[in-house]
């Protein structure tokens, strides 16, 4: 009796999946990494318009991309494939990884704290008058450690309190009075766990570039190097100015010094000589002479 061998024939909708998948991989030279947690629909879709001409968003299960990403034949795929986990969207791209993590922070929202997320700063209440009528919320508050005080039956918060410290768990009743205040501190939207591009592999923190810092960095140098060359008399377009003003000054100074007459220093010698001479006359009284 011969056995009858089943051949199982891949689901149509997954192979469709994998094979966009590995063609974008082999299309676009940067492939990123990103955590859909608390991401909401709008958000995504936000994202998508955002980067429409640039890159595609797309949205796999981490088996079908990982196989996918093996069958694109792409450099360093291992290293890549070590990071799919929880629930990821891919963005593949022609924009380096550092211009896509802009674009994310730019379309991310705030949102209310639930019970169980965590603070990714310290919370502050600010001082001031919250709006809130008095009543068995200043039991919260007091359960929070914030300083309130009555006025004109409204809740007011004495001075700016940290209610809860970056890395904490916010309480359920932490929660309901971050609501009531309007204080939104989650930070939602696509975060980058990790950046490819033609083989190289970079790290969430790598990416997440400081813009105001960064521009800091380059004021500071631009000025520190500035001040460098027109120490050293280094003559560029910019140091120009600067250079030729300490020029004529210190020739000015030397000449006033050596008692050179022209018409910039003869007001400055002269000056200085009558200065000397009128001492010099009062000296002389002092002593006796007239």
């Amino acid at each position: 009796m011969s056995e009858t061998v089943q051949v199982h024939e891949p689901n149509p909708r997954k192979k469709a999946i994998v094979e966009k998948t590995a063609i974008l991989a082999s299309k676009y030279p940067v492939i990123v990494v990103t955590n859909l947690s608390k991401v909401r629909a709008t958000q995504l879709m936000a994202v998508r318009r955002a980067l429409r001409g640039n890159a595609e968003v797309f949205v796999v299960k981490n088996t079908l991309a990982t196989l996918a990403l093996k069958n694109a034949g792409i450099k360093n795929a291992d290293e890549l494939l070590k990071h799919l986990t929880g629930q990821n969207a891919l963005i593949f791209s022609n924009l380096d990884p550092f211009k896509l993590f802009l674009t994310l922070e730019k379309n991310k929202v705030n949102l209310p704290a639930r019970a169980g997320d965590v603070a990714p700063e310290d919370i502050i209440v600010p001082a001031g008058n919250t709006g809130l009528p008095a009543g068995p919320v200043l039991s919260e508050f007091r359960e929070a450690g914030i300083p309130t005080k009555i006025e004109a039956g409204s809740v007011w918060v004495n001075k700016d309190s940290v209610a809860v410290k970056k890395g904490s768990v916010i309480s359920p009743k932490l929660a309901s009075l971050l609501s009531k205040l309007g204080i939104k501190p989650i930070r939602a939207g696509l975060s980058i766990a990790l950046g490819y591009e033609r083989g190289l592999i970079y790290s969430g923190d790598l990416v997440a570039i400081d813009l105001e810092k960064y521009r800091e960095s380059l004021v500071q140098a631009y000025a520190s190097s500035k001040g460098l060359a027109i120490v050293i008399g280094y003559m560029t377009k910019e140091t120009a100015p600067d250079i030729i003003a300490k020029a004529y000054r210190e020739a000015l100074a030397l000449a006033t010094e050596t008692g050179t007459v022209t018409r910039e220093t003869a007001p400055r010698i002269f000056g200085k000589a009558e200065a000397e001479a009128s001492a010099l006359l009062a000296k002389a009284k002092e002593q006796g002479f007239q």
